[in-house]
């Protein structure tokens, strides 16, 4: 019996090297038959073998290990203190330090909205400025960011949006269109993107009539995200392959089953400025809800543009989501992932001035993306003016990503950026929702413990003069003596005077 597997080894290891030695696609293994096999083998695991044994703490991107182990303490709610002092370099160019009061916010003042101790409701309404018919007051000014149900399965899209219910957040969709799996609890912001998914008529062609109707049978819609580009592919459009396709993709999207769907890389509804605004305005008053655009920034001729055109007439979108190019949920090619678009602080602090110049920054509600998930982070984008923050793939670590970076093939081995059955059977959903709810909840509750350090009672009263950033050895500087500028002061008159009644957020919330 042994010596027939033997010899049934032998002779399959016979065959394969007949054909490594005669096959004309590999010149590996023509020059090394069978055990050329091994190259291809090391080179499949190699990733996997320096990520748990190879890199230290600090070295791996996007995410390095110890921002991995701190989100991933939070969501399972267990310690996420480090201890024995810091590992960072603080001296090295660009690292932010923030400033602590001597007297810090005393907590026998702090007031926790709707009971949460961990909320942080925006300070901004969006559509109060342009008197849209719905404005939305965001509970939260951590949010989920879009990701498309197709690019992640129904589990991951089912935990993130109960997650984000159950904190207080709200759940952007991603330019694939609104699924059964975005409608299980949380305020759900409806992303456009160029194929206008969801939004088509039977014949396939956009319809501001379907959008009414969508908005009508779904409230908890709260607000329209027309995607004008994002950080990780600018100027290209999305790309759903035909093996994430499936019959019910199909159905959502009105597209093909099995074909791959590619997204358009520019709008057939509007080619500039001023269309853009009518479409936008247009949108507003078909639906009653604030309306916004997203996009990386490069050329600042647009931006300039819309600033004074907004301005002059006073309308236009009513939230703009500034992506960085550290944005990394869409794949892309690598020339695009690196080098098209400006990172998150230069490009939203261009645009920002922009808008401030003309004397309009306070008119619109600003969420900053793009790998802004961690407190620190936060607390510059915050200072430089935003008002919120959109976060994926930090989400995405939250309900058991793990980095391996295989979201654009389909086989994600942790069940979220994957259509396989299998993959998906994995990730339980109930499980990872209160993996985020606990993440969001830490996430916040460690950026009102920052704000309360500084003598801050909301995070969003974070200025550039509270950070210093460092510009070499023994050289610190203000943040905003190197971006140039400081922020409009946002009105806020005590954590306590939101989500009052009178609020028109409240307001809204009781029609529904």
């Amino acid at each position: 019996m042994v010596l027939t597997i033997v010899g049934v080894v032998i002779f399959l290891l016979i065959l394969l090297g007949i054909r490594d030695y005669t096959q004309k696609q590999h010149t590996i293994l023509r020059n090394f038959p069978i055990i050329g096999h091994t190259r291809y083998i090391l080179q499949k695991v190699g990733p996997g073998m320096r990520q748990y044994w190879v890199t230290n703490d600090k070295e791996e991107q996007p995410f390095n290990r110890d921002e991995r182990s701190w989100v991933y303490r939070t969501a399972k709610n267990i310690d996420n203190h480090f201890g024995f002092g810091t590992t960072e370099q603080q001296y090295g160019i660009g690292y932010p330090i923030i400033k602590h009061a001597t007297f810090p916010f005393p907590e026998s003042k702090v007031v926790h909205p709707a009971g949460d101790p961990t909320a942080i409701p925006c300070l901004k309404v969006m559509g109060e400025s342009h008197s849209r018919r719905r404005p939305f007051r965001p509970k939260s000014i951590i949010n989920i960011s879009a990701m498309s149900y197709g690019a992640l399965g129904k589990n991951a899209i089912s935990a993130l949006n109960l997650g984000a219910a159950q904190a207080g957040a709200y759940h952007t969709t991603g330019e694939g269109g609104i699924s059964p799996y975005h409608l299980l609890g949380a305020d759900i912001v409806w992303q456009l993107g160029t194929g206008y998914f969801g939004a088509r008529d039977e014949a396939g062609n956009f319809s501001f009539d379907v959008i009414a109707r969508q908005v009508e049978e779904n409230p908890q819609i709260r607000a329209i995200e027309i995607k004008l580009s994002q950080g990780a592919k600018p100027g290209k459009g999305g790309v759903l392959p035909g093996n994430k396709v499936t019959p019910e993709i199909a159905n959502i999207r009105g597209i093909p089953v099995a074909q791959a769907c590619i997204s358009p890389s520019s709008h057939s509804q509007f080619h500039d400025v001023n269309s853009m605004i009518e479409f936008i305005e247009t949108l507003a008053e078909k639906t009653g809800l604030p309306v916004g655009i997203k996009s990386a920034i490069g050329e600042m001729a647009f931006w300039e543009e819309l600033s004074e055109k907004m301005m002059q007439n006073r309308c236009g979108p009513d939230f703009i989501v500034i992506d960085g190019s550290e944005g990394g949920t869409g794949a892309a090619p690598l020339t695009y992932s690196d080098h098209v678009s400006l990172p998150f602080k230069v490009g939203f602090s261009r645009v920002y001035q922009s808008f401030q110049k003309n004397g309009i920054a306070n008119d619109v509600v600003w969420i900053g993306s793009g790998k802004l998930g961690f407190p620190d982070r936060t607390v510059v984008a915050l200072s430089l003016g935003c008002d919120c923050i959109n976060i994926a793939r930090e989400a995405m670590l939250s309900i058991g990503c793990i980095q391996s970076q295989a979201c654009h093939t389909g086989h994600c081995p942790t069940g979220i950026a994957t259509m396989d059955p299998k993959k998906m059977r994995g990730l339980v959903i109930e499980n990872k929702a209160e993996r985020l709810t606990e993440f969001l909840r830490g996430y916040r509750k460690e950026l009102n413990s920052l704000a309360h350090t500084a003598g801050l009672e909301h995070p969003a009263q974070f200025t550039p003069d509270k950070i210093e950033v460092s510009s070499g050895v023994n050289k610190f500087q203000e943040l905003g003596s190197i971006m140039g500028y400081t922020p409009e002061p946002v009105p806020f008159h005590g954590m306590d005077s939101l989500f009052k009644p009178s609020d028109q957020n409240a307001k809204e919330d009781s029609m529904h």
